[in-house]
């Protein structure tokens, strides 16, 4: 028998947990951004102090924030967008619970081996073995979840969005099994596979295209169905949208030298890392067009739509950020920029201004049709959530290129005998300012978080859950 109605309850449960860590992931964003300006700040907690320092936190930042928050919202997308445009149920119910739970085990066992000092040591994949191994089976079980739907789908063709969430769930998978090849010491404890340069170049080309697919490809396929759904428009080119697709995802391939840039990695690689981050530009701005121009004919709806505002906005700082981290990667750039705050600005503008504004665009038209509602509980909010947080990444983005131009000028200042015109202490104290309006900027974001979870709360209490979907007939989704 064929299933007649669409399984929104691991979409529904995702997208509430996206909202969930998404205040988690900024709140310890918003700490360690006190803590620059506080070091002492959390010396009064007494013995849970160690666990709380900057150096156990970031990397709970970071994952909280791109593999919870994010993470959480690209799954609630996909499950979603695969089953209403191949108009076709999940294969499977109790693969879907699998993910959804496998998922949630993997963050927790996170947030607590992270500030409890169990790390690799690899940006984005600090995660020690036996949770790399659960990621790997959960990361499977999404694979098979997915592609199981497509194969099993109703329409012909399958729908652009489907081919970036497609590409994403292969190259995650790959990058992470590659990356985590290590040697276990004990349970909590593992050496990579491999050393020096050769550990630098697999970490860099994960870490990068963690970034390339996790962060950028996966929430294009978010863009290409929300923002023709909520423009009431049909994306403005299709055609552009599949050279997109694959001239991304082969040049985004090749970039992650751009990381090691004056480092012991052959010069070879590391022009090859800069040429193909410059290359990136074509493919990067087509799509952000692509995006942009669906709302031709409908550009009135931008006035009164706060949620078209959220991914319309996203789309323009993906398009900045698109434009930087190339620029970024050219060698006389980095030379300035790179170990500054510049870096850290460049890297919000994409996670705040892109990532984050796509994902609270998208749970926006997502969580009412989850709850049997017409829209939010208030429009306003959405407004008001809309305002607040573009004003914060602004403010946060334009401190820390400031700052990090400033840095970098101030470490390679010379005097005439070649000293150094400033000690590294005078550039730190020279941030100070910068980083009082990055955590001003940080706790307008945050804030913005906590609107959003007032507002998907009054939406939920008023709704009733909208478990499953009945599937129409020969009906576009």
């Amino acid at each position: 028998m064929q299933a007649t109605t669409y399984n929104y309850k691991v979409v529904r449960q995702f997208a509430i947990m996206t909202v969930v860590w998404g205040i988690v992931g900024m709140l310890v964003g918003v700490i360690l951004s006190a803590q620059l300006i506080w070091p002492t700040l959390t010396e009064a907690l007494g013995p849970l102090a160690p666990y709380l320092s900057y150096g156990r936190i970031r990397p709970l930042h970071t994952n909280a924030v791109i593999f919870a928050f994010g993470g959480s919202g690209l799954f609630a997308a996909s499950l979603f967008i695969v089953q209403r445009t191949c108009q076709t149920r999940l294969i499977s119910d109790g693969l879907a619970a699998l993910v959804f739970w496998g998922w949630q085990l993997v963050i927790l066992l996170a947030a607590i081996s992270l500030p409890l000092g169990f790390t690799s040591a690899k940006e984005y994949a600090e995660l020690e073995w036996p949770i790399d191994i659960l990621i790997a089976v959960v990361w499977v079980a999404y694979a098979v979840l997915f592609f199981g739907t497509i194969i099993k789908r109703k329409t012909q063709h399958i729908y652009v969005a489907n081919w970036f969430f497609g590409a994403y769930i292969v190259t995650i998978a790959v990058l992470h099994i590659v990356n985590s090849m290590e040697f276990p010491v004990t349970l909590t404890k593992s050496y990579s596979m491999y050393a020096g340069v050769h550990d630098a170049m697999v970490q860099w080309w994960y870490g990068h295209n963690a970034v390339g697919f996790f962060l950028t490809t996966a929430f294009l396929g978010m863009m290409y169905y929300f923002v023709p759904k909520q423009a009431g428009r049909p994306i403005f080119s299709y055609r552009l949208s599949i050279v997109h697709f694959w001239s991304l995802n082969f040049i985004y391939m090749w970039a992650g030298p751009h990381h090691l840039l004056y480092t012991a990695l052959p010069d070879w690689a590391q022009s090859l890392g800069m040429i193909f981050s410059l290359m990136l530009i074509a493919p990067s701005w087509g799509g952000m067009m692509n995006g942009i121009m669906t709302l031709s004919g409908a550009w009135h709806k931008l006035r009164t739509d706060p949620i078209l505002k959220f991914l319309i906005t996203a789309l323009s700082f993906y398009g900045m950020s698109t434009f930087e981290g190339p620029m970024m990667s050219v060698k006389t750039v980095n030379a300035l920029s790179h170990y500054t705050e510049w870096t850290i600005g460049h890297v919000h503008s994409g996670a705040l201004g892109w990532v984050a504004m796509i994902t609270i665009g998208s749970m926006y038209y997502l969580i009412p049709r989850l709850f049997g509602r017409e829209e939010m509980y208030s429009v306003k909010l959405i407004n008001t959530h809309f305002w607040v947080a573009t004003i914060g990444v602004v403010l946060y983005i334009a401190a820390l290129w400031i700052a990090g131009v400033a840095q970098g000028l101030m470490w390679r200042a010379t005097n005439a005998d070649g000293t150094l015109t400033y000690s590294f202490v005078q550039s730190v104290e020279v941030m100070y300012p910068f980083y009082y309006i990055r955590l001003l900027g940080g706790l307008m974001f945050f804030g913005g978080m906590l609107l959003m979870a007032y507002n998907v709360w009054k939406t939920v209490a008023a709704g009733k859950a909208v478990n499953d979907a009945r599937i129409p007939e020969a009906v576009a989704a």
